[in-house]
């Protein structure tokens, strides 16, 4: 490689790692959870690629400290953790324990496998970051599809892997209280 492409590429990624907060947002997906289906929509510049059944809050919907809520609203994917970890991986406090917690292990309810930490966008989920509000897996799988959350979205691992692997930092994410229109054909 050429000294002046090395040296060009060289300064790109030194500023990227300098300057975090710069890095390019993607702008091409957006994430869609519908609350009374349980169900996310993933799109691609407008267009549905995914579809994955979740679980949102068991207690309520909400923004307030200490409700165990799911916020509502428009939000945006501020930090991706867990890139690479096997599946079933334990995290406290966001950092992988070297754990692996089974599906469907009995009285176990850990966030596992990945992490996607919301950020709010709009004065009724202002409180999402600092709530530790998160798209994340659960080894309780057998829940997926019913509200059972402390707040969270939950997602079978498998899906929070292939979620986690397809949307960026900045990826817009909207917790509706709609349902998602289908075609009954006939």
């Amino acid at each position: 490689m050429p000294v002046r492409i090395r040296s060009h590429l060289f300064l790109i990624a030194s500023f990227t790692l300098l300057f975090p907060g710069c890095a390019v947002k993607d702008r091409e997906h957006r994430v869609v959870v519908s609350v009374p289906d349980q169900t996310m929509v993933v799109l691609k510049k407008g267009t549905p690629i995914a579809r994955y059944p979740i679980s949102t809050s068991k207690f309520c919907l909400s923004d307030k400290p200490g409700s165990n809520g799911t916020p509502v609203g428009r939000m945006e994917i501020a930090k991706k953790i867990g890139g690479g970890v096997p599946s079933g991986m334990k995290f406290k406090s966001r950092k992988p324990t070297g754990e692996i917690v089974p599906v469907n292990a009995p009285g176990r309810d850990p966030i596992v496998t990945r992490i996607l930490w919301l950020k709010g966008q709009e004065s009724a989920n202002r409180n999402a970051y600092k709530r530790f509000i998160y798209i994340h897996g659960t080894p309780e799988e057998r829940t997926i599809g019913t509200p059972s959350s402390y707040g969270c979205i939950r997602m079978r691992s498998s899906d929070v892997i292939t979620l986690f692997d397809t949307v960026g930092v900045g990826a817009a994410v909207e917790v509706t209280t709609e349902r998602f229109v289908t075609n009954a054909g006939g």
